[in-house]
C-alpha cells in the first residue's frame, strides 16, 4: 500500500514548529522542467537466482600479482559484478574501454585492479590520471586505490578543489603514481605550471556525462589533449548521449564498448509518491518516516543549502541524529558529515544534489525526496543510492495533491 494512506492522520508528538520560507505552499521547483507524479512510482524487481548476472570469471582467473590478490580478499570481494567481469579482460589486455554502467555497479574496482596491477609491475610515476565530476567521488576513488594498493608501496594524489592547493602541489611535487582529480582544479594546476601530463598512460573519465553536464567539456578536452596519443583510455558513463558519442570518439582508439547498464531508474529501488499540502505537513509526515524502525539510514535530498542546513537542524531538534552536507560545507565538513553517516552515528544525512552523484554509501535503505529534483536525470541519480550492488531500497517523493 502507498505510504501516503499510512501518514494522512498522523500527529507527530515529537515534531516542533518548522518555520518555512516560503508561503507554506509547496511548489514546482524553480528550475528544470515539471515532472509528472507517477515517474516517481515504480514498484521493486527483486533480483532472483534465476535472473541473477552469472560471472564468467572469478578473481583468481586474473594474472593480478600476489600482493593485489591478497588486497581483494581482505576487502571481501569475491563475486565479480558485471562490469567488472566484462572490462577487467580487456584493461588488461590494453584496450580502451566505453563502459555503460550504472552507479553502484563496482566499476571503480573494474579500473582500479588492472591499473594497480600494471603499476606495481611498471612502477612509473605520474603514469594514471583518473577524472571524476566531484571532489567526494574522487575522494572515494583515491580511498580505495589506498585500500587495493595496501602494502604495494604505490601512491596517488588527490587534486580537488575546496582543499589546500598548496599541500597539493607538495604531493605532486613527490611524483606519485597515479592522480585522482576534478577537471577545475586539474586545469588549475596545469595552468600553474605544477603538474605537467606528459608521463600519461593510462587516463581514466569516470562519470564522464556528469562532467559535461557540470560544464567540464572544455577542461576535459584540454586535459586530455596534454596527454600522449599513445595512451589507454577508460571512458565510464551511465548515458550514452550524442556529445558523449562525439567525445569517445575523438579520445578512443577502437574501444571496446561494454554496457551493463539497467533501466532509466534502478529496478531494485521500490519507488512511491506521499502528498503532502505544505511545508509544515511534509515535515510532519517525514517525522512520521523516520520514527520507523523501517526507515534505517536515510539519504533525505533538499532543494537549497539554506533550506538543506535547516531541516538538518530540525530533525536534530526532533531527535533524529542528521548531518547536512551542501555547498557551503568545506571539504573537511562534508568529509566529516559522510563519516558520520557511514559510520551509524547519524540516520539521517540531509543533502542538495551535490551528494546524488557518484559517492558509495553502503546499506542506505531510503532516499526521501523532501523538495523534487529540477530534473527526471537528477531523480534518477538520487535514488541511485539506495538498492546497491544487487540489494532492495526504497525511494518516496513529496508531491502536492494537485500535480497529480
Amino acid at each position: 500500500m502507498p505510504y501516503t494512506q499510512h501518514t494522512r492522520s498522523f500527529k507527530s508528538a515529537n515534531a516542533r514548529p518548522y518555520h518555512s520560507s516560503g508561503r507554506g505552499r509547496q511548489s514546482r521547483p524553480k528550475h528544470g522542467s515539471y515532472i509528472h507524479p507517477s515517474k516517481f512510482i515504480n514498484r521493486a524487481v527483486v533480483q532472483t537466482e534465476e535472473n541473477a548476472y552469472q560471472a564468467t570469471h572469478v578473481f583468481k582467473d586474473f594474472p593480478f600479482s600476489e600482493k593485489l590478490h591478497e588486497n581483494i580478499e581482505r576487502k571481501g570481494y569475491e563475486t565479480l559484478s558485471p562490469i567488472q567481469d566484462q572490462t577487467i579482460p580487456h584493461i588488461l589486455a590494453g584496450k580502451d574501454i566505453i563502459g555503460l554502467a550504472n552507479t553502484g555497479t563496482g566499476k571503480t574496482a573494474a579500473f582500479l585492479l588492472p591499473i594497480l596491477n600494471d603499476l606495481y609491475i611498471n612502477r612509473a610515476p605520474g603514469s594514471v590520471l583518473i577524472l571524476a565530476p566531484t571532489r567526494e567521488l574522487a575522494q572515494q576513488i583515491d580511498e580505495q586505490f589506498r585500500e587495493f594498493s595496501n602494502g604495494m608501496k604505490l601512491f596517488s594524489t588527490l587534486v580537488v578543489g575546496g582543499m589546500n592547493i598548496g599541500r597539493q602541489i607538495s604531493q605532486l611535487q613527490r611524483r606519485p603514481h597515479v592522480i585522482i582529480g576534478t577537471p577545475g582544479r586539474t586545469m588549475d594546476l596545469i595552468k600553474r605550471k605544477h603538474l605537467s601530463l606528459d608521463a600519461i598512460r593510462v587516463l581514466v573519465l569516470d562519470e564522464a556525462d556528469r562532467m559535461l553536464d557540470m560544464g567540464f567539456i572544455n577542461d576535459i578536452r584540454s586535459i586530455a589533449n596534454q596527454t600522449p596519443k599513445e595512451r589507454q583510455t577508460l571512458f565510464f558513463s551511465a548515458t550514452i548521449t550524442p556529445q558523449i558519442q562525439q567525445l569517445t570518439q575523438e579520445f578512443l582508439k577502437d574501444p571496446e564498448t561494454v554496457s551493463v547498464r539497467t533501466a532509466d531508474t534502478s529496478e531494485q529501488v521500490e519507488q512511491d509518491i506521499i502528498e503532502a499540502h505544505s511545508k509544515e505537513d511534509k515535515i510532519e509526515k517525514l517525522l512520521d518516516m523516520l520514527t520507523s524502525d523501517e526507515f534505517d539510514k536515510v539519504l533525505l535530498f533538499g532543494e537549497t543549502k539554506f533550506g538543506v542546513q535547516r531541516l538538518s537542524d530540525h530533525l536534530e531538534k526532533s531527535g533524529i541524529s542528521s548531518v547536512a552536507i551542501h555547498g557551503n560545507k568545506s571539504q573537511s565538513q562534508r568529509q566529516r558529515a559522510l563519516k558520520a553517516f557511514k559510520d551509524n552515528r547519524a540516520r539521517v544525512l540531509v543533502a542538495t544534489d551535490v551528494a546524488a552523484r557518484g559517492l558509495d554509501i553502503p546499506n542506505v535503505s531510503h532516499v526521501i525526496n523532501f523538495d523534487q529534483p529540477a530534473t527526471y536525470e537528477d531523480y534518477v541519480h538520487r535514488i541511485g543510492r539506495t538498492g546497491r550492488a544487487g540489494a532492495t531500497g526504497k525511494a518516496f517523493t513529496f508531491v502536492s495533491p494537485s500535480s497529480r
